[in-house]
């Protein structure tokens, strides 16, 4: 699938994806991803699968395709610590610049990347993120994330129209200087703006699961509670939080 040289090289773009017990999906997800850096991509890349403690064959899986795609880096986390942890760990070891993301269950569309990081780089934003203008999944699931949207935009006023959808393209400096707590995943963007960053939005597709069952979410019954007790404390960060930029006096 690569050369040793095209494996050597510092990569342009990490593309970071969290999974749990994705056996069913990790092959076909991590090959289209590779597909689409291949023949879209005209710049170096990587891929990294943080494992959030699988108990399936999907360790096994990533090894395998690391064996044979160098670029695919498959990471594990011990012990399980939940879909932001799996993030976080996967944007320290990330070695781009910038950073994609997606999810593990092949809902998001890899196809997406390419435009997402060009709207980024044409708009001088730190981070575009995706918009599922069609949504594949089940009502209850489609009315649960309407809700917490609209809570957490109306308390944060962040405006962000999809903070669900988890295909983004950003930059690696800015995430590493926000703050990454236990369901930051929830809130990303609105972090980005909180420290001082610029976010911008375009419409992606979204697919229905093919294989197994969602690891992480859960219904509104479930999570509202929960986003809830996050969300007043992301309102207190957001008073308590410095909000500034640094630029060499030289470069101007």
């Amino acid at each position: 699938m690569t050369s040793g040289k095209a494996s050597r090289e510092k990569p342009a773009i990490s593309l970071v994806i969290p999974m749990k017990n994705e056996e069913s999906n990790v092959e076909r997800v991590c090959r289209e991803a590779a597909e689409v850096f291949e023949r879209d991509f005209s710049i170096p890349w990587e891929i990294i699968v943080v494992s959030d403690e699988s108990t399936d064959e999907t360790d096994d899986i990533l090894a395998t395709l690391h064996a044979e795609e160098p670029r695919i880096r498959g990471l594990r986390l011990t012990p399980g610590q939940g879909q932001s942890a799996a993030l976080e760990a996967g944007f320290r070891l990330a070695r781009a610049p910038i950073i994609a993301t997606m999810d593990g269950d092949g809902q998001n569309d890899p196809a997406d990347l390419p435009a997402l990081h060009a709207a980024m780089l044409e708009k001088g934003v730190d981070m575009m993120c995706g918009i599922r203008a069609k949504r594949a999944d089940a009502g209850v699931r489609r009315i649960s994330s309407k809700i917490a949207n609209k809570v957490r935009s109306t308390m944060l006023g962040d405006k962000i129209s999809d903070v669900g959808c988890s295909i983004r393209v950003f930059r690696r400096r800015a995430a590493l200087r926000i703050p990454l707590f236990r369901n930051f995943h929830r809130f990303f963007p609105a972090l980005f703006l909180m420290y001082g960053y610029s976010v911008g939005e375009i419409p992606v597709n979204h697919r229905p699961r093919l294989a197994g069952e969602s690891k992480y979410g859960g219904g509104i019954r479930k999570r509202l509670p929960v986003v809830i007790v996050d969300l007043f404390g992301v309102m207190w960060l957001r008073r308590r939080s410095f909000r500034y930029r640094i630029r060499k006096i030289e470069d101007e």
